[in-house]
């Protein structure tokens, strides 16, 4: 399917197989679908989501509570994010959302109507930690020309800010000097490459974690 009038027919068929009388490019609308008496069903039709797309089913809204998107369904390694995080969307939007198969099998992933989500209370608990964990407000503004700064990110710079003043350490004592509990496991994960493990439960710090301490001096003190 290289047109968007290529997902037309399997969609009208699908309409027409469910009692529908199906008619392409009415107004603004790319298909409009009757029932009887019943409100009609809209259809945009594009090849991939756009935020165009969204705006478009949007607008139709104006017209009748039941309005689909209908894209051809997404491909390659981010295709299942992508899929899932437009589905979100349109859930939030109360749009319906189709997707059609190269080989012209038609999928309807939700009906257009209220959403409702569910809470994560384990996010949002997660979300209280990450929180109470940061030091200051280092991300103040969206500022992020160094990168984000995460709690993980203040512990490990603690670590190495110890290392440097002090020279090679137990992880029990770099635990106890910068109240980072998980000193020692972090250390050993050495995810930034900051530090060196000199033989059991002792280590130093590299060049890399001095150089992250200037770079990342704004952050954590």
């Amino acid at each position: 399917m290289q047109r968007e009038q290529d997902l037309y027919p399997p969609i009208k068929q699908m309409l027409e197989r469910q009692g529908y009388t199906v008619k392409g490019e009415v107004g603004a609308a790319d298909i409009v679908a009757r029932r009887g008496d019943e409100p009609p069903v809209v259809v945009e039709l594009k090849l991939r989501f756009s935020l165009s797309l969204f705006h478009q089913a949007v607008a139709r809204l104006a017209l009748t509570d039941t309005v689909y998107m209908a894209v051809l369904r997404p491909k390659g390694k981010t295709a299942r994010r992508a899929l899932r995080d437009n589905l979100a969307l349109c859930q939030r939007l109360g749009l319906g959302l189709i997707t059609v198969r190269p080989d012209g099998q038609v999928e309807v992933q939700c009906d257009p109507g209220p959403y409702q989500p569910r809470k994560s209370r384990a996010r949002t608990e997660k979300l209280f930690r990450e929180f109470d964990r940061l030091t200051g407000d280092p991300n103040a503004g969206g500022a992020t020309r160094h990168g984000i700064v995460t709690a993980y990110r203040q512990d490990a710079l603690r670590c190495a800010a110890h290392l440097a003043e002090n020279g090679q350490s137990k992880g029990s004592e770099v635990a106890l000097a910068t109240g980072v509990t998980t000193a020692t496991r972090l250390m050993r994960e050495n995810h930034y490459g900051w530090f060196l493990r000199v033989e059991k439960g002792i280590y130093g710090i590299t060049d890399e974690g001095r150089a992250g301490l200037v770079h990342w001096a704004y952050s954590w003190t």
